[in-house]
């Protein structure tokens, strides 16, 4: 029998609440918390009721450096941003523009050549951060009944790589069968920093955190910056390696990657990742099709005018939707109106008791 049968009162008092913005989002009477709901999806693939975009939050704590230097601290003290030093001591500055930070133009990179690696990088003391300090200080702060994320910014590789030699220089590396050795000792190194610091924030935070959300940026508008076969031999034994880990501590892997990565979205799946949310100039239909018994894919909707689209249609196309993509999320992005998250909800609720 299903733990949390379905109940028609989760529909009917289902309220929209509109922020200072003018933005909605649908509060609905679930029967268990967002954090429950959330890793019984990602964890196990058995949904309570599909995502509907509340049940999961970002915390990036200031005790990793790379948070303060990006302008990315989300936790309990709100800082301002700023930007700043992270943890290889490289540079980073804010861009007022755009709202975050870049690595500082007048800086020399560390090394055109990966071969110079051992001796141009420092390596953090992760040991001597303040991680007693931050448990204490975000204790309340994530007990918040939601699956809360943690997130590594620049991540263990081609961000990672990017910082250190610039863009160019890091895509060539990709490339150069001269750099490749020196390549993968880099990444063997970074990988097991990441897994130390996984260890760290799960010693840390225990079951106040669900999972970490690993970014690593693979693409453009247009296309990948390399070859799925490059991303395959390069890059997925380490993801997998991490992905392994973060599975070893009973936490959520899950993929932040930008731009049209079409043709990578098998790495992905080969890497273990429990969840990506494509960009939404992918096909992800056609991603949710070849893959999406093997990671949970956000699939975007279909578009319609919510000006000329009755609510009862509206709540139609959700249900519709969560009969199509039952182990997706919604990647709506501007789509997923109150209405349609409504019918998305009920009908992924009802599906999730029927299994």
């Amino acid at each position: 029998m299903n733990k949390y049968p379905w109940n028609e009162e989760e529909y009917t008092t289902a309220e929209v609440i509109t922020n200072a913005r003018g933005g909605q989002s649908v509060k609905i009477k679930t029967p268990c918390s967002d954090k429950e709901a959330y890793e019984a999806l990602l964890k196990d693939k058995k949904p309570i009721w599909m995502p509907i975009g509340s049940e999961s939050t970002s915390f990036c704590p200031k005790v990793i450096p790379d948070n303060i230097a990006r302008a990315f601290v989300i936790e309990a003290e709100n800082i301002p941003k700023s930007g700043g030093i992270d943890m290889f001591g490289i540079k980073w500055v804010l861009e007022p523009t755009v709202g975050g930070c870049i690595e500082d133009p007048n800086e020399p990179i560390l090394f055109d050549d990966v071969n110079e690696w051992e001796d141009k990088i420092v390596w953090p003391d992760i040991d001597s951060w303040d991680w007693e300090g931050s448990a204490k200080a975000n204790k309340d702060y994530l007990n918040n009944g939601k699956a809360n994320m943690v997130w590594f910014l620049n991540g263990c590789w081609f961000e990672r790589l990017i910082s250190f030699m610039g863009f160019e220089n890091a895509v060539m590396a990709l490339i150069d069968d001269e750099q490749e050795d020196a390549l993968k000792a880099l990444f063997t190194k970074t990988t097991d920093l990441y897994c130390r610091l996984v260890d760290k924030c799960c010693e840390a935070y225990g079951d106040g955190i669900s999972g970490f959300v690993v970014h690593d940026d693979w693409g453009s508008q247009k296309d990948a910056f390399f070859s799925p076969e490059v991303g395959k031999e390069i890059f997925v034994p380490f993801m997998k390696k991490l992905v392994d880990h973060i599975h070893s501590k009973g936490m959520i892997a899950y993929l932040h990657s930008c731009g049209c990565l079409n043709k990578q979205v098998g790495n992905f799946a080969d890497a273990g990742w429990d969840s990506w949310v494509p960009m939404t100039m992918n096909d992800t239909v056609k991603m949710y099709d070849d893959y999406g018994e093997r990671i949970i894919i956000g699939v975007v909707p279909e578009a319609f005018d919510p000006a000329t689209t009755s609510e009862e249609e509206q709540e139609r196309l959700g249900a519709e939707f969560a009969k199509r993509f039952p182990l997706a999320t919604c990647n709506g992005r501007g789509i997923a109106t109150p209405a349609f998250i409504k019918g998305y909800y009920k009908q992924s609720r009802i599906q999730a008791n029927e299994n």
